[in-house]
């Protein structure tokens, strides 16, 4: 068995890897492109609403909860983060813990995942940026226009150098969050509808039926903070980095979400807002800052909606190019997809493809004559929000295995207790999510169970994926989420071997 007493060496990149901007990232700037994903405007002027709606007063604290089981899973994930460096990310930290074929699956898992909800949130900007044009200056727009004009701008964004995107990104972010603080000094300074209360973490307003509803909700609303690891080649002092980023993304938002929904809450009342969220949930947050701040806030809030779509689709759009440029290099994908710009240092090749891609799902749902909002986003961003949750759990499962089978110097806090709650945790998350998924589609039973099935279907094919490219491409399989200066588990010191995960 080998000894893991120190973070391992950063690993040396594969051909074609070498031009990435490697160094170019800090903690603020991965962190930017987190929270970014999560668009945490649009989450609460969008969803929010629905949360108060059915979880009463109550809502703010399940956003709380929600934020501390992800703390949990970051604990064991920023843990496993400074000793499996691989590009792939996730998958290779199931592919340590559980196996090749599990990784594999879990690599699909990713690329769904992420695809899904950028793909998905491109009915999301056409929706927003028809209903913003119509009400501020009385245009009527159709939707394909504008979702095709975004998947060209998100494809120049991902073109260009990651620091690029990373100024973007912190501009975009920095309007998003600002309005609502806007909004949340003018409640604070007025006192609220009736004076402010702290009835909201109240247990008799906590603990009501309608709280599993809202944790299902907040659970979907931290989608993306995961990323931080997929950066860890571009980071400045990855091992430092990449937690800190992690810790201040899911820190932030857990925080800011609760604080912003209990703002509604103060900004119509206790007895009022539950009311209020009913007769126009939409209008919420609009009718709040129109209220407190004035009707140019709520004009510059519906604009700054747009640009917080734009700032998550290019933060997805980022994280699933890179997920494509690991699986690339180690010759899952096409090797070309792998190429790297000579002046960006972009994986421009896996960027073009995934604009494609979205191009080809956005024109099928056109075709088709399908909604933007009701068909095109519910029903792609869902299978993809409950694949990344499914990833998660499987990262939090793989975390205490691969620590069990090698001899280190972290704690049983980090290496066991924390992704053990956290994998209990995001079960039941999933479970929350599973059971209320009519409150994320609005589709039929039928199309409900589909949605559901999709991501487990693209894991399972994983393993025939696993089983081919074990029989038919073995070296591709054999340096499936592998990595140069990779701790060798179980006593193993040949290169193969040394990289070897359980059940190969």
């Amino acid at each position: 068995m080998s000894v893991s007493t120190t973070e391992p060496p950063e690993e040396r990149a594969p051909s074609g890897a070498a031009g990435l901007r490697s160094g170019s990232l800090g903690t603020a700037d991965i962190a930017f492109f987190v929270v970014s994903a999560a668009a945490p405007l649009t989450v609460m002027a969008g969803v929010a609403p629905l949360a108060i709606l059915l979880g009463g007063i109550g809502a703010p604290v399940g956003y709380l909860l929600a934020g501390l089981t992800l703390a949990f899973f970051a604990v064991g994930f920023t843990t496993m983060s400074r000793h499996v460096t691989s590009g792939g990310a996730f998958y290779a930290y199931v592919t340590r813990g559980l196996g090749r074929p599990v990784g594999i699956g879990a690599a699909l898992l990713a690329l769904i995942g992420y695809n899904g909800m950028e793909i998905g949130v491109y009915g999301l900007l056409a929706t927003t940026a028809r209903d913003t044009l119509h009400t501020l200056a009385g245009i009527d727009v159709p939707w394909l226009p504008v979702s095709l004009a975004g998947l060209l701008l998100i494809g120049y964004g991902g073109y260009r150098s990651i620091d690029f995107g990373a100024k973007v990104l912190g501009v975009l972010l920095v309007a998003e969050t600002g309005i609502l603080v806007l909004l949340a000094g003018g409640v604070l300074v007025r006192g609220g509808a009736h004076g402010l209360s702290l009835a909201s973490l109240a247990p008799a307003h906590v603990l009501v039926p309608g709280m599993a509803a809202v944790l299902s909700f907040a659970f979907a609303a931290f989608t993306g903070f995961e990323s931080t690891v997929i950066y860890r080649r571009e980071a400045r002092d990855p091992g430092r980095t990449v937690p800190r980023a992690t810790y201040l993304a899911v820190g932030f938002l857990g925080a800011f979400y609760a604080f912003t929904v209990w703002i509604a809450v103060q900004a119509f009342g206790d007895d009022q807002v539950v009311r209020a969220a009913g007769a126009d949930p939409a209008g919420l947050f609009f009718t709040a800052i129109a209220t407190y701040v004035g009707g140019w806030a709520a004009d510059l809030m519906h604009l700054f909606i747009v640009s917080s779509v734009i700032a998550s689709l290019l933060a997805f759009h980022n994280a699933i190019n890179r997920y494509v440029l690991a699986l690339a290099e180690e010759g899952v994908l096409p090797r070309r997809l792998g190429r790297i710009h000579p002046r960006h240092r972009s994986p421009y090749l896996a960027g073009a493809a995934q604009t494609v891609l979205g191009a080809v799902v956005v024109l099928a749902f056109w075709a088709a004559r399908a909604d933007p909002y009701q068909q095109l986003l519910l029903w792609v961003n869902t299978p993809g929000m409950i694949g990344l949750l499914l990833l998660q759990l499987l990262a939090a499962i793989a975390v205490p295995c691969w620590f069990r089978r090698v001899r280190h110097t972290e704690g049983a806090v980090r290496t066991v207790v924390a992704p053990v709650l956290a994998a209990v945790l995001l079960t039941t998350a999933i479970a929350l999510v599973v059971t209320h998924i009519d409150l994320f589609t609005g589709a039929s039973p039928a199309v409900n169970v589909l949605l559901v099935a999709v991501a487990p279907a693209v894991f399972v094919l994983g393993l025939p994926l696993a089983w081919w490219l074990r029989r038919a491409r073995p070296e591709v399989y054999a340096g499936f989420a592998t990595e140069a200066g990779a701790q060798a588990p179980c006593g193993q010191d040949t290169a193969p071997a040394a990289l070897a995960a359980p059940g190969d």
